[in-house]
């Protein structure tokens, strides 16, 4: 929390239709989550915080590829982004759950997605995601494996 400082617990699940409500342009989404539900080859999380699950803090999207996951889609909610955001470390927890998971399916925390021009070098340094080419990025093992450990300490 920006304001009070305060970390709090947060859970990573699938989105659900009845979602779709508070998930709008006209809430200030600039992506059309309706649409991303809609194509089956995509799965659809939300993060929110533990014991509030109605209050979305961000949302992806992602395709299961063979050897790794690529991102579609990454989102804080509006309340989220800017200089007086309320959370900070949304799209971390989110880039950090789908490494995750890729380790979990044998990928070796690898995961590769496309990333807006302006935003490469903030994903290397906070990401530690290596630009490949174009507006490409991946994620390699050993830095998947610190941003695990830092938002899934066991």
């Amino acid at each position: 929390n920006t304001i009070s400082g305060d970390s709090f617990a947060t859970e990573v699940s699938r989105l659900i239709t009845t979602d779709l409500k508070q998930i709008t342009k006209k809430n200030g989404w600039s992506f059309n989550w309706k649409q991303e539900l809609a194509n089956n080859s995509r799965e659809i999380y939300k993060l929110t915080i533990l014991n509030n699950p109605t209050i979305i803090q961000g949302l992806l999207s992602f395709t299961m590829k063979p050897d790794h996951i690529y991102i579609e889609l990454i989102e804080s909610a509006p309340f989220n982004l800017g200089r007086n955001k309320l959370y900070e470390g949304v799209p971390g927890n989110l880039f950090a759950f789908t490494c995750k998971l890729s380790w979990d399916s044998g990928n070796q925390g690898f995961i590769s997605f496309d990333s807006k021009t302006k935003l490469i070098g903030h994903y290397e340094r906070t990401l530690g995601a290596v630009h490949v080419g174009k507006q490409k990025m991946v994620i390699f093992p050993n830095e998947a494996l610190k941003l695990i450990k830092k938002y899934f300490p066991i």
